[in-house]
């Protein structure tokens, strides 16, 4: 048997390394996401830099929202044609330009190897390892990367810089020659383990939940703003927000990355401990229409809403409704699309649908015109949202939502 452990795709992955995974937690408590990333097929042009990944350190930076003493981390290649060799991974404390605290630095294991092969369309977990992690801190996940698949799994809207250097740096403080690159590669998901768990908050949503138009490197997205509000209430400060926000993504067709609909159960319904799902899209669905579409549009967004609620409720997840943020002046704009967008908002507020709804359009709106975006949150093309802007998002959530 080959010390690579060879993960297969989900389903007999579990039933056949779960029990490894099992052993490595503690008893009495569950696992709580604290960060991930949507995986998806990385598009030519965010692809990595010649040399590519092969034999190659990849460092990567996560702002997690809850903290805690043991964590474990999720790897994906979900998209792969080929299998991807992890050859070692560590966890520390970032620090900055790519650099760690070394003391903090602790290995990662997978069923008690160093090494793991995953298989194409596959996943990996780490076992849980002992990490004093802090609420809102930086952590760096770093990987020595044997074959990759030429077909890259990765979230290229990272709004955060990891750094690639050839050879095996696992450990190292520094790396040597890194060149800088604003996406994610094979990583997915970090988790903490909590003996008295209050649950996670995952957020189903497109570019503007992803944080285009956000400043990189300083976590102004607006479910990194709602993290730092609970974080800052006794109540609510042991919940997890998990940002599963795709670029360019839509509700009913594949574009950037999986439909919402596709995506749903590996993205929301299979991560750990999932209390709540805000769902905010369908903007992409409006504007991606053509300029002059029927209501049909707007019927099939809402038939979409419909079946999210239906599949979460049966995982006993809340479903909160977020209105679609106004587009008007952009490259979406046209009268048909802003009456399909006006219908959908019209179902979000008063179908009674959603377990509670959240007006994001109606915080960030231009008063005197609420088909556009008010001028100080707008990050300049009319459809994303500014550092201010998305601020002003998380501040229209109530925090109630996840107290009662």
């Amino acid at each position: 048997m080959t010390r690579l452990a060879r993960v297969l795709p989900l389903c007999a992955w579990w039933f056949g390394v779960a029990g490894a995974i099992a052993a490595s937690s503690p008893p009495d408590g569950s696992w709580l996401a604290t960060w991930g990333a949507a995986p998806q097929l990385t598009e030519p042009k965010n692809l990595p830099p010649a040399p590519g990944l092969s034999d190659g350190t990849l460092r990567q930076t996560v702002h997690v929202s809850l903290g805690g003493s043991r964590i474990r981390v999720r790897f994906s290649n979900a998209f792969g044609s080929a299998p991807v060799e992890i050859t070692a991974a560590a966890v520390a404390a970032a620090g900055d330009r790519g650099a760690i605290h070394p003391d903090s630095s602790r290995p990662l294991s997978f069923g008690g190897q160093p090494a793991v092969t995953i298989a194409p369309g596959g996943m990996a977990i780490s076992d849980s390892v002992g990490f004093e992690l802090t609420p809102l801190a930086d952590l760096a996940v770093t990987v020595h990367l044997g074959r990759v698949s030429r077909d890259v799994t990765g979230h290229p809207g990272a709004r955060c810089t990891s750094y690639l250097q050839q050879g095996g740096f696992v450990s190292a403080a520094t790396l040597p020659a890194p060149v800088a690159i604003e996406h994610w590669y094979i990583l997915s998901g970090v988790e903490v383990w909590a003996e008295h768990p209050r649950g996670v908050l995952a957020i189903l949503g497109d570019s503007i939940t992803d944080g285009r138009g956000s400043t990189t490197d300083r976590n102004r997205r607006w479910p990194d703003a709602l993290a730092r509000r609970l974080q800052a209430k006794p109540q609510t400060a042991q919940i997890g927000v998990l940002n599963q926000g795709i670029g360019g993504n839509r509700l009913l067709h594949d574009g950037l990355g999986p439909s919402a609909l596709a995506r749903l159960d590996r993205d929301v319904l299979e991560q750990s401990c999932v209390q709540w799902l805000i769902v905010f899209e369908g903007v992409n669905d409006l504007g991606t229409a053509p300029p002059e579409a029927p209501g049909e549009v707007a019927q099939g967004i809402i038939a979409a809403y419909e079946q999210i609620i239906q599949r979460a409720h049966v995982r006993n997840i809340r479903v909160y409704g977020a209105t679609i943020t106004p587009f008007g002046g952009s490259f979406y704009a046209s009268p048909a699309r802003e009456a399909n967008w006006q219908a959908v908002n019209h179902w979000i507020r008063t179908s009674g649908r959603f377990d509670a709804v959240i007006d994001f359009a109606a915080a960030v709106c231009e008063p005197t015109d609420p088909s556009r975006l008010a001028a100080p949150l707008d990050c300049g093309d009319h459809l994303h949202l500014s550092d201010k802007g998305y601020e002003t998002m998380a501040a229209a959530v109530d925090l109630d939502l996840f107290t009662r």
